[in-house]
């Protein structure tokens, strides 16, 4: 396997809960990123699953210091991003990039595109200031749109269009490594297969390293090379991403591909769900043991004392579950 190029050693996101007016006081730990470790080679793409409140964005953010990291290590090149201080974290940041769930939310209503482009490019002085049109108009023809939009601001655009552009921005700084945080899910079904294709093409030619946040796995599976599936703040399932599709290991990924609906008449019909019963549980109170073990149907009393560790399942996949050899007949 070739060397990593992005390394997450024991990540960990906890926010604190306080309670009092004036007297502050800690009554509790919101877990949210609870010891996460991967690695990525260059140019290699992850989809991100879970259900909403997994911590999913909350780990994009946190690998990318939005967010600082209660502990562990976000290594990128060789180099500790949470381990830099403030000045060398701003000179690091034209490496790392996102792209936000909501366009329109993401760009500055008050800023042409040009501007929104052009900011970028300034701000961490990648490009001469005399090349910085030549480049704007040719990052708008990289993600499908024409140069003379460059004068128009964001609400003139439709929502696909508002992506692009958000991704453009991404790329304005020649980054190494970009995090996709729901990008597709507040557009048109349509609009999300030619964003997605963009995205898969982007990484190939300039080779992007590239996690892609989603909750639908039909999504993911189509750009990814490997996912990684997370349950209350930890991943719990990781594999190339035909495998963990077509074969998953870990009982709650084995949820999720069962509520995918296949396209084919005859097999849907065919499809039996699997309905997990009652609702996560909350990362203010973890169950003890497996997190998942009060849904889950293969569940024992080991497992609701033992935290299972990422292990590996086969020569590509790993999966966090105490029965996932008896379970999947191995």
């Amino acid at each position: 396997m070739s060397e990593a190029f992005l390394q997450i050693e024991n990540l960990k996101t906890h926010f604190p809960l306080e309670s009092g007016m004036i007297v502050r006081r800690r009554i509790g730990t919101v877990k949210a990123v609870d010891g996460i470790s991967f690695s990525l080679v260059r140019g290699e793409i992850l989809g991100l699953v879970g259900e909403s409140g997994c911590g999913k964005s909350t780990l994009g953010r946190t690998i990318l210091q939005l967010i600082p990291p209660t502990e562990g290590a976000v290594v990128l090149a060789g180099k500790n991003l949470a381990g830099m201080d403030k000045r060398e974290l701003r000179a690091a940041r034209a490496d790392f990039q996102m792209i936000f769930q909501d366009p329109y939310a993401s760009l500055n209503p008050r800023m042409t595109v040009f501007d929104a482009l052009a900011e970028a490019m300034r701000a961490h002085r990648k490009i001469p200031g005399r090349e910085i049109n030549e480049r704007v108009a040719a990052l708008m023809q990289k993600v499908g749109l024409s140069p003379r939009f460059v004068k128009k601001y964001p609400h003139e655009f439709s929502g696909g269009q508002r992506q692009r552009i958000a991704i453009a921005r991404a790329l304005a700084v020649e980054p190494k490594l970009i995090i996709a945080d729901e990008p597709v899910s507040a557009l048109d079904v349509s609009i999300q297969a030619q964003i997605i294709n963009l995205l898969a093409k982007l990484s190939r030619e300039m080779q992007l390293t590239l996690i892609f946040i989603s909750h639908d796995l039909s999504v993911v599976k189509h750009i990814s090379d490997r996912i990684a599936v997370m349950y209350l703040g930890r991943i719990v399932e990781m594999g190339p991403a035909a495998q963990v599709f077509e074969q998953p290991l870990h009982p709650y990924t084995k949820a999720l591909v069962s509520a995918v609906p296949i396209p084919d008449p005859e097999r849907e019909k065919q499809r039996q769900r699997i309905i997990l019963s009652g609702d996560p549980p909350s990362p203010l109170n973890p169950p003890a043991g497996c997190a998942f073990h009060p849904r889950c149907a293969h569940a024992n009393d080991g497992c609701s004392r033992v935290l299972p560790v990422m292990e590996s399942f086969d020569a590509a996949r790993t999966v966090a579950c105490l029965r996932a050899h008896e379970i999947n007949g191995a």
